[in-house]
């Protein structure tokens, strides 16, 4: 009876999955077989293994990498000192904050401070270094994605962190460790996992950037994510658009499998 019971909760769940996952998967790997007449064709993959295609894929990959990085090196010391501060909720609900506020109105919040005269030159003014052209380069397009998706590092790894047992890290300093050396043999191992969550929350939809590319660099930056929106948007050609769709969904399956949990 309990396990009839259970399979009729796992209906709603089941239903989910195959019309807003399976679905739209299967559509896509559909309309990546056609070009742009509606002619069948596997032209499309040929011509993802063309040069243009390749650097674009190795740029979406970097910016994806340096974006993760600098969001880690940033969130796992917040994160540890979180866990260290009074109002250690307090603070994580400020840092989650950010979160609920639209994508879009931060991007134009940072075309604001990083524009010719706004904030980030007007700092430059005064300390004599004179205005710069920060908006449109690489640096803008890494710092905002970094902005954005520190929240989805900080809060895996302050889990990790609060359900760390303090005995172990007790043991280790009574037994003659440096600090240095408890948190490279003893805390970091031991939140491992939540570093690898954060991981996958940044670096997957770093990979499919877009809408950043586009107001932050300008268009300097071609990612993979600004392709797909080329091709359904502005080519029409949606055979091509899901073609690198599919690779992108191969790709993050690929790092999700890299930095899943194997237990």
């Amino acid at each position: 009876m309990k396990h009839n019971t259970r399979n009729v909760y796992l209906i709603p769940y089941v239903l989910w999955i195959v019309l807003f996952v399976v679905a739209p998967i299967l559509l896509i790997l559909y309309y990546s077989f056609f070009d742009i007449e509606g002619q069948w064709t596997i032209a499309n993959y040929k011509k993802f293994f063309t040069p243009i295609y390749l650097k674009m894929t190795f740029s979406s990959f970097w910016y994806a990498f340096l974006i993760t990085v600098f969001s880690l090196l940033i969130a796992y010391p917040t994160a540890y000192l979180l866990t260290k501060t009074k109002h250690k909720q307090l603070w994580l609900l400020l840092i989650i904050l950010p979160t609920w506020v639209n994508l879009l109105l931060k991007v134009y919040a940072f075309l604001g401070i990083f524009g010719t005269y706004g904030l980030a030159n007007a700092v430059l003014e005064t300390l004599g270094i004179g205005t710069k052209q920060i908006l449109f380069t690489d640096f803008s397009f890494v710092f905002v994605s970094v902005y954005i998706f520190i929240p989805f590092m900080v809060l895996p790894i302050f889990n990790a962190l609060e359900e760390l047992n303090p005995s172990l890290v007790d043991a280790a300093r009574d037994l003659g460790a440096s600090a240095w050396t408890t948190f490279r043999r003893v805390v970091f191992p031991l939140t491992i996992d939540g570093v690898k969550a954060g991981c996958q929350a940044v670096f997957i939809p770093a990979l499919s950037l877009f809408m950043i590319t586009r107001l932050i660099a300008g268009n300097r930056v071609i990612t993979l994510g600004t392709a797909i929106e080329e091709h359904f948007l502005v080519t029409q050609d949606w055979g091509m658009g899901a073609t690198i769709a599919v690779f992108l969904i191969i790709a993050m399956a690929i790092v999700v499998i890299i930095t899943g949990n194997r237990k």
